[in-house]
């Protein structure tokens, strides 16, 4: 709800429509958002078809020059809507940006700015070089960590949480790949639209806040074996025929042995359940032209 709130609350010159996604929640969501925003597109599906699906059956319906893929565990800043779609006209060579996205601690969401998860820069990143060396490129080539959070510049990869994209990229390079359940997806698709000739640009000149589940919580054996089959599908699709088979046989054994330390780990931690998410995609922001008026929500 108080994504929605935040999004009514932006202060745009921009027209839009909200269309919302619920994957099938068990409580009294979708009647209450109904009732409290009866302006917002909501699609109720019947199963959890997943996070890749959620939004392109969002996207499918959408009409306007950008689309924006929005969690619905975020909060938008009054300006963030402006400010991106903003910048986004001014560089007609880019298709896709993300803004600054912060935590509830005050800390920094690493995942809005990434790099390709290559098989070094998964190395590094898995085995802690990164921490060990936070200041040089070559250990970082993940999350960027040696690049300061409060300056734009163009990356390899955003997160689904946030992602303004042109509605030419998507005719382009098509929406998410569906064999993605619920993570991985966000890399794939700026992989694809990077191939394509794309931009993509991290913009911090405002900011939205994530509000993700805590870490110390146990999760459904579902999202720990999700999380990684999207590292042995990003890997297969694009980088497997780049590299030998010690090296994919490497990748592959690599993640199986993370995918049993987690089970573990998870078997260990307080049981706090976190269920699946229901709503994976809470609010396109679809933008349409300027308008001087108030803006206005179009069904």
């Amino acid at each position: 709800m108080d994504c929605l709130r935040s999004v009514y609350d932006s202060e745009t010159n921009y027209s839009y429509e909200i269309i919302l996604i619920d994957n099938h929640s068990h409580d009294d969501s979708v009647e209450t958002i109904s009732r409290e925003f009866p302006g917002v597109l909501l699609i109720a599906n019947e199963e959890n078809v997943g996070f890749a699906k959620g939004n392109n059956q969002g996207m499918e319906v959408a009409s306007g020059r950008y689309v924006l893929l929005l969690n619905s565990d975020t909060v938008v800043r009054k300006d963030t809507l402006e400010t991106m779609i903003a910048f986004m006209d001014g560089r007609p060579d880019l298709g896709a940006s993300g803004c600054k996205v912060i935590l509830p601690d005050g800390s920094l969401d690493k995942a809005c700015k990434r790099g390709f998860p290559t098989p070094a820069a998964s190395f590094y990143y898995a085995f802690g070089f990164s921490k060990l060396f936070p200041d040089r490129p070559r250990f970082n080539g993940y999350q960027l960590g040696y690049l300061d959070p409060d300056q734009d510049y163009p990356v390899d990869c955003l997160v689904g949480a946030f992602m303004l994209i042109r509605r030419e990229t998507i005719e382009q390079v098509g929406g998410l790949d569906e064999e993605f359940f619920m993570y991985g997806e966000d890399l794939d698709w700026c992989y694809r639209i990077k191939e394509a000739g794309w931009g993509i640009h991290y913009y911090p000149q405002t900011s939205i806040v994530h509000l993700k589940g805590g870490s110390a919580r146990r999760r459904p054996f579902k999202i720990v074996y999700e999380f990684h089959r999207a590292m042995i599908l990003f890997h297969r699709k694009h980088y497997s025929r780049q590299y030998n088979s010690m090296i994919n046989g490497a990748v592959y054994a690599g993640v199986g042995v993370k995918f049993l330390l987690s089970l573990v780990r998870n078997a260990l931690t307080v049981p706090r359940p976190v269920p699946l998410p229901a709503q994976s995609l809470s609010a396109a922001v679809n933008t349409d032209t300027r308008n001087e008026s108030k803006p206005e929500v179009r069904l």
